[in-house]
């Protein structure tokens, strides 16, 4: 793999201390965490109730279709959700 940058999707914290909230970056896999990134895909904020989740579906489509693997974290979140019985 020498030579080919891995990309991930993942969570990249900012905010202060305490108040954190993330934005959902394409970045490679060696940077680190709040470090250099390619790409904002959106911004996701769990001190709003309910959790405040805004991405941009069509440039995340677009990066998993060029090789980039999401965390474990951002996969979760791209799950569809089942809907609320009634």
């Amino acid at each position: 793999m020498k030579g080919e940058s891995l990309l991930t999707i993942r969570l990249a914290r900012t905010g202060a201390k305490k108040k954190g909230s993330f934005r959902i970056v394409v970045a490679e896999h060696e940077h680190a965490r709040d470090g250099r990134f390619v790409e904002i895909l959106g911004h996701f904020n769990p001190r709003r109730n309910p959790p405040e989740w805004v991405v941009n579906r069509e440039r995340v489509d677009y990066w998993l279709g060029r090789g980039a693997r999401p965390s474990e974290t951002v996969a979760s979140f791209l799950k569809p959700k089942p809907l609320p019985q009634s």
